[in-house]
């Protein structure tokens, strides 16, 4: 019987425990932190051996395979113990396509990936019965093991991609590529560019990437690293041949000389990167022949994912909106772009390596003030203090609100959008957003 060591008892872990059980495998599960009550409660009763608070490493080192959770990086000593030793490491992404015929689209990016995935499952399960799954939603494993679905939606992170040797999907996407989580790619953003287009790396031509091709650095690696795959390029300012562009607020969608069009007046989700997003979904749906009078609606009827340009309340003429999702100053940008109003901003966290240039002209024409929610807010104090009237430091959700609420006036926007990672003060960028959305709620 083959031995199967699982690292990190989470989602992704425990789905992986149990399909490997169900295929026949030996299974241990070890996680150095502690395993959440919900998930050891799985494993006890499934009779699935595991451990936590702990590695021993002489119970991992006999393993004929492991996978290891995302968030492991290469450069943990048990993690080069193990290459060392020649045992194969994968992916939760990796192992459990292998025991799935299903359909898969595989979405990546810096930004976008999220409402993409989300957006394209909300298409297509008009007319298939499609899962959900990667970074987002139940473990893909698991849901290989209980759904009997034919096409799956992965949202698939840089770290997930990292850990795939075969893995291949028939559709990809790559909704952009800007610098993010270069602390674990040696500060090179090539080593991370790589990383994402690992996504196209064992495609054929019968297999098909959706890319945005206004995106320099993804035109840029596919001159110098050709994919086999058949390219769908989205643009908003040239015209494709194959793939989607803009023409007068109407996207056109060319696939083998099929053309559909759609208005994007009545778009649920606002702003031209959500217009991108809208053209990657429904390249998606166009090539899995959903009719195109669903793919309409489901446009116009989507309204977002938590957590990202999320509305929360309006208080006294003020708009309060939670971005929490906005890791890199990428996304920043994006949420930045779309306000309409003076803006007092949340920012901070646990910053990646972040260069907030491209932010300046935004803050100098719509903020008005900045509080500063993080444990080290050096770089930001430094990087804006110039710009605005006020910026202030705070390490508690519920003082940045409060500081917040007194600075904006009526028809300001309240806006909490981090650039940076959440680990300094928060368990993640989830348990971030929802304390800005119970703080704002008990102004």
């Amino acid at each position: 019987m083959n031995r199967l060591v699982i690292l990190g008892g989470g989602e992704s872990g425990v789905g992986a425990a149990l399909l490997g059980k169900e295929k026949g495998y030996e299974v241990f599960v070890s996680d150095k932190g502690e395993i959440k009550k919900k998930y050891k409660d799985v494993l006890i009763h499934n009779n699935i051996d595991w451990e936590d608070k702990q590695h021993t490493v002489s119970k991992i080192l006999n393993a004929d395979l492991v996978m290891k959770s995302p968030g492991i990086p290469d450069t943990v000593p048990l993690v080069k113990q193990i290459k060392e030793q020649d045992i194969p490491i994968v992916s939760e992404i990796e192992f459990a396509s292998k025991y799935t015929n299903a359909i898969l689209v595989g979405i990546t990016g810096s930004n976008g990936k999220t409402t993409t995935a989300a957006l394209t499952h909300h298409i297509l399960k008009q007319e298939l019965q499609v899962g959900l799954a990667g970074n987002i939603g139940d473990s893909f494993a698991l849901q290989v093991l209980n759904e009997n679905v034919k096409t799956f939606v992965l949202e698939i992170s840089s770290f997930q991609l990292d850990d795939i040797v075969s893995f291949k999907p028939h559709i990809a996407v790559i909704t952009n590529i800007t610098p993010d989580h270069l602390d674990r790619y040696a500060y090179k953003f090539e080593n991370y560019i790589a990383s994402k287009f690992r996504i196209a790396e064992n495609q054929t031509k019968t297999d098909y990437l959706i890319y945005d091709a206004d995106d320099e650095v993804i035109v840029d690696w596919l001159t110098k690293h050709p994919v086999k795959s058949t390219l769908l390029p989205f643009s908003l300012t040239k015209k494709v041949t194959s793939g989607a562009y803009l023409e007068k607020d109407r996207i056109i969608i060319t696939i083998d000389n099929n053309i559909i069009n759609m208005p994007t007046d009545k778009l649920a989700l606002e702003g031209k990167h959500n217009v991108k997003n809208a053209m990657a979904a429904s390249t998606v749906a166009h090539l899995l022949k959903i009719r195109k009078q669903t793919i309409r609606e489901s446009l116009e009827n989507f309204h977002g994912v938590e957590h990202r340009l999320e509305n929360v309340l309006k208080i006294n003429k003020v708009q309060y909106i939670n971005d929490s999702k906005a890791t890199n100053v990428n996304a920043t940008y994006y949420a930045l772009e779309s306000m309409g109003a003076p803006t007092v901003w949340i920012v901070g966290g646990e910053d990646k390596g972040n260069n907030y240039e491209e932010l300046f002209s935004f803050v100098n024409e719509k903020v008005k003030a900045i509080v500063c929610l993080g444990v080290d807010n050096e770089k930001l104090l430094k990087s804006f203090s110039s710009m605005v009237d006020v910026i202030v430091e705070t390490q508690f959700m519920t003082e940045a609100v409060k500081i917040a609420y007194k600075l904006a006036e009526p028809g300001d926007n309240v806006l909490l959008s981090p650039a940076c990672a959440s680990f300094d003060l928060f368990e993640n960028y989830e348990d971030r957003g929802r304390q800005f959305k119970e703080a704002v709620r008990n102004l």
